[in-house]
């Protein structure tokens, strides 16, 4: 005999149920619960809070339960912000209650990038992630940058900083700026501000900003991180338990060249060493300590030193390779680094990216007059004459800027520890669309240079500014191969890679395909690592930067004719720019060494290991064979190379010779010669 069950009860129960309150959001717990990270990941396997106990306060913060409206977090890349911090915290915040979230990246690509290979594996592999927006497959297949919860009581919406119209048009109560430091300025407005103002209709809203630092003067996160509490990590000291931060000028101090793996800190009290083996016990015991009473909302950095992906060692290695020590041991101890790498770590890589600080762009050259002096004052051998390549592994490449009446030619040599040397500067007094001016350019790729011991090289790359000129330039490039002919852009952007592939694209944006011939040059990082490098004056230090003898006055003036200026916009954000010193100042030998140089490091200069410096010295740094006849004296008795007129005088050929094979000789016939005689 059955009995039926009250219905009043169970409806009470039912009451009872729903009014019950969530659970208090805890994005530690999330986590904890939620990820597991693969074999591919450095530390496999479920994420516990354990390893990375400086994360507990952040996600204390980050909740939707703290009062603070806004959260600053800056530190090194790499160590795990996307997957601990911004991920769990948009699925704690949708987990804990109906919501409309806004997750802003610098560029479409990297908000793509996020959601197909951060975000939407996450969201599969996670149980409370799939019980909220499903696993994007069948009937829960949702657009890539709006997707909507099952219960439709909420979205996740994702944008590129660079979209204005798709960040005015919509309203959100949590806020995610991911890499903010890369945000650039839109005709539009500031995007940071637009991003933010996004959430002014919620009084419980919360505003994320998260990145790596870039440049000094304008990097965004460094600015927020600047009016935060500013909290930085302590850790206690095994021996005698002072807390204190982990601070890269007490490591610096410890690293010795010969000895990288032993890098570690002293402590500031009792000055004992700390090695890499306290460091786990360190960083567990270790606590958050504001420093800046006046802030207005909690700032976080954090920096390579205390994440366990990687060892103390390995800092010290990266700076050894930035700093070029180039020591037996420490080539071997970093060998392998650098052969792993794509391209070598520049001083701005590894301030940004290892120790999680602004970098101090260069903001001018030094003084021309001395910069000029020091050349043509020195020690006899020092310098070598215009037009002859040092005698050494050396890639020689050309950088070619055209203006109205003249084209421009830095011919430089690149070798290891970024050191260069300027072999000369041509004008050619023609326009690119000229028959006498494309002729000139292409005898400069056909001719050869004399290094200081005889032997031959022919430029290893040629780079040309398509900014002006586009068709012509464009026309002429398209009679030789994209290996020894490329075409560069400047870039408006601070941001990014120094250099980038441009793409074809259709009306709707889409990209069709990557150029191999065409290329974006960040020509503001160029620049300020140039000047900075200009300022070295030891021959053997790393990026010194020799010139030929005899260039002229008016090249110095022009290889230091800009400096970086920081102008307020009128959103109030401080953008820098490069401006010439005075108006009535040229910068053509400024703008062909930056071409020259993405010709370089398209042919591998920044990338190149110890061994390929090695085998390129054995091949270019030797005297020529006796009997090594010159090709092009036999079939090029008189090719038209340059004029040498001095910078200052381009649009006035001589009339008194033309050019030798050998760059530094005059024959007599004018500038293309006698044509009669069947020069080509």
């Amino acid at each position: 005999m059955g009995f039926l069950a009250s219905a009043e009860a169970a409806i009470l129960r039912g009451l009872a149920s729903a009014m019950v309150p969530p659970p208090p959001p805890d994005i530690t717990r999330w986590c904890e619960e939620n990820i597991v990270f693969d074999e591919r990941s450095p530390i496999p396997g479920p994420f516990r809070i354990e390893r990375f106990p400086f994360l507990r306060e952040i996600h204390e913060v980050l909740s939707p339960e703290h009062p603070a409206r806004e959260v600053t977090v800056r530190g090194s890349a790499q160590w795990g912000k996307t997957v601990s911090l911004l991920n769990p915290t948009v699925a704690a915040w949708h987990e804990y209650g109906p919501l409309d979230s806004l997750v802003v990246h610098p560029t479409t690509s990297s908000a793509t990038e996020w959601v197909r290979n951060k975000w939407m594996p996450m969201r599969r592999q996670a149980a409370s992630l799939r019980d909220i927006f499903g696993e994007g497959r069948g009937e829960q297949t949702d657009t890539l940058f709006n997707q909507e919860t099952i219960r439709r009581d909420g979205s996740l919406k994702v944008v590129s900083a660079g979209s204005p119209d798709d960040l005015a048009g919509t309203t959100r109560r949590l806020v995610i700026m991911d890499d903010a430091a890369k945000f650039e300025m839109t005709p539009k407005g500031d995007p940071e501000q637009l991003a933010a103002s996004r959430a002014s209709g919620f009084e419980d809203a919360k505003i994320v900003r998260i990145s790596t630092p870039q440049i000094v003067g304008t990097c965004r996160i460094t600015r927020a991180f600047a009016r935060s509490d500013q909290r930085f990590y302590h850790v206690p000291c095994p021996h005698c338990g002072n807390m204190a931060p982990l601070t890269w000028e007490n490591f610096r101090r410890n690293i010795e060249p010969e000895r990288l793996h032993a890098a570690h800190f002293t402590c500031e009290a009792c000055g004992c060493l700390i090695t890499h083996s306290h460091k786990a016990a360190m960083v567990a015991a270790g606590k958050w300590v504001p420093s800046n009473p006046r802030g207005d909302h909690p700032g976080f950095h954090l920096w390579r030193a205390y994440v366990p992906q990687r060892d103390w060692a390995s800092i010290a290695v990266e700076y050894a390779q930035v700093m070029g020590w180039t020591g037996l041991t420490v080539q071997q101890a970093t060998e392998e680094a650098i052969r792993s790498q794509v391209e070598q770590a520049t001083e701005q890589t590894f301030w940004n990216d290892v120790l999680g600080l602004p970098f101090e762009m260069a903001s001018k050259g030094p003084d021309w007059e001395a910069l000029r002096d020091r050349v043509e004052n020195a020690e006899p051998g020092q310098f070598l004459s215009r037009g002859v390549v040092p005698a050494c592994g050396v890639l020689l490449t050309a950088g070619v800027d055209c203006q109205l009446d003249r084209i421009e030619v830095s011919v430089v040599a690149f070798g290891r520890d970024y050191r260069r040397w300027v072999v000369d500067h041509i004008v050619i007094p023609h326009h690119i669309s000229d028959d006498d001016g494309r002729q000139a350019l292409d005898a400069l790729l056909k001719a050869t240079w004399r290094t200081s011991l005889g032997l031959r090289l022919p430029l290893d790359m040629m780079a040309v500014d398509e900014g002006s000129y586009t068709e012509d330039v464009r026309s002429w490039a398209k009679r030789h191969p994209w290996t020894r002919v490329i075409l560069i852009k400047g870039s408006s952007s601070a941001n990014g890679p120094i250099l980038r592939p441009q793409s074809e694209r259709k009306t709707n944006g889409q990209q069709i395909r990557r150029q191999k011939r065409s290329w974006m040059l960040n020509v503001s990082q160029i620049k300020a690592d140039f000047y900075g490098w200009l300022l070295k004056d030891d021959p053997a230090e790393r990026g010194y930067v020799a010139f030929a003898i005899g260039l002229g006055d008016e090249y110095y003036r022009q290889i230091t004719a800009e400096v970086r200026v920081l102008k307020r916009a009128s959103s109030g954000v401080m953008v820098s720019r490069w401006e010439l010193v005075e108006p009535s100042r040229r910068n053509e030998c400024l703008d062909t060494m930056n071409y020259a140089e993405a010709a370089a490091r398209k042919k591998g200069w920044s990338a190149m290991t110890w061994e390929q410096w090695d085998q390129l010295e054995a091949e270019r740094g030797v005297a020529p064979p006796e009997d090594q006849g010159d090709l092009f004296d036999a079939v090029l008795p008189a090719v038209p190379l340059s004029v040498r007129a001095a910078p200052q005088e381009p649009s006035t050929a001589p009339d008194q010779g033309r050019a030798d094979p050998d760059p530094g000789k005059l024959v007599k016939g004018g500038w293309l010669g006698d044509r009669k005689k069947k020069w080509i």
